[in-house]
């Protein structure tokens, strides 16, 4: 049980900006900073290595950012799995499988999303955007595209915190979410999948371009640091 704490504490520093991409981690460094026995830290660091978070440099680790191709492929594979679980949401959506309250929170993310942004709040915004997505995913009840996303957006979130700006289009970003639910409440799974890919290409889009994408931030600028 330990082992699993100290690597859901260590992920969770690494995703929220708290180790930056290329700081070095040694096991005894995290075993002060978590005050646990480097043992469990040690075992952590593997699983994070396997994760893609980090990755082996010398006596340690350093956390790892994608550089600007795979960032690319990324995205690509991340607008492919988002069109599969919106297309098996709405699928279970038609079935009648998903509870009204369910369709309920993904609404209710979406709004406090727009007002957060206006708000000028980036790292709520960022955090939103992903419930909202992950949401949609668990929507799917399909665990192992669940699993991949989750890595995926760790990945992507790692590489891209570093340049956390005000994003350019949040109007099309609540709006599309909007679509989204709209598809999904309706059980076109077809319209659902071509919503969801679409929104994940805009935001690979607007990386490639430099400007920031649906979770505020400038991933195109930040891929080009990669470690």
């Amino acid at each position: 049980m330990q082992t699993e704490s100290v690597y859901r504490r260590l992920r969770e520093r690494i995703v929220t900006g708290g180790y930056a991409p290329g700081e070095r981690l040694t096991e005894l460094s995290v075993s002060a900073v978590l005050e646990v026995s480097r043992t469990p830290v040690r075992e952590a660091l593997r699983r994070l290595e396997g994760d893609g978070l980090v990755r082996s440099a010398g006596r340690g680790v350093i956390v790892a950012a994608l550089s600007g191709e795979a960032l690319a492929h990324a995205y690509a594979v991340r607008a492919a799995l988002e069109a599969l679980t919106a297309e098996a949401a709405a699928a279970r959506q038609r079935a009648g499988r998903i509870a009204p309250a369910d369709l309920a929170d993904l609404n209710r993310d979406n709004t406090l999303l727009a007002q957060v942004t206006q708000a000028g709040d980036y790292d709520q915004a960022m955090l939103l955007n992903r419930r909202f997505h992950r949401r949609v995913a668990e929507l799917a009840a399909n665990p192992i595209a669940l699993e991949m996303l989750d890595r995926l957006w760790d990945q992507i979130v790692v590489s891209t915190r570093a340049s956390l700006t005000p994003p350019q289009r949040p109007d099309a970003v609540v709006a599309e979410h909007r679509l989204l639910v709209c598809a999904i409440a309706d059980g076109e799974a077809e319209r659902a999948g071509r919503i969801a890919a679409g929104h994940a290409r805009a935001t690979a889009l607007a990386a490639e371009a430099g400007v920031p994408d649906d979770s505020g931030t400038n991933s195109g600028a930040t891929a080009e640091k990669g470690p």
